[in-house]
């Protein structure tokens, strides 16, 4: 699923209650994660879905990266830059998971951190 469908999903669900931008971001992350996870879990078999569940993510964390990068954006400088930093880490590691030099666990880890700052800060996720 990509990020367009899912925000499309999310947004366009009538009988959904009003939710929280924050809240909305979180289970982008939640989809991309469970979707990383799975993928990796059958990468021997969809080397494909594998593909795609990346290239998800780094959708994700690309779209968050435009979105810190706009002056207007309300969030305190360092923690825009450390979010543009995830993006680019993200994307170099996914790259080298896709040459199979590495593993998701670190991009499931960052997510996961995320998850946990928009559930409201040292909760779990």
């Amino acid at each position: 699923m990509t990020d367009g469908t899912m925000l499309r999903d999310t947004y366009a669900r009538p009988e959904a209650p009003a939710r929280t931008p924050r809240a909305i971001e979180y289970d982008l992350f939640a989809r991309n994660t469970g979707a990383l996870q799975q993928a990796w879990a059958r990468r021997r078999e969809d080397f494909a879905g594998l593909a795609a569940a990346l290239h998800a993510n780094s959708r994700l964390w690309s779209v968050l990266a435009a979105d810190v990068a706009e002056p207007g954006n309300a969030l305190p400088a360092h923690l825009r830059a450390q979010i543009f930093y995830l993006c680019e880490f993200t994307l170099a590691h996914s790259a080298r998971v896709l040459e199979g030099a590495t593993g998701i666990d670190v991009l499931v880890d960052i997510n996961t951190a995320i998850m946990r700052g928009l559930r409201g800060g040292g909760g779990s996720a």
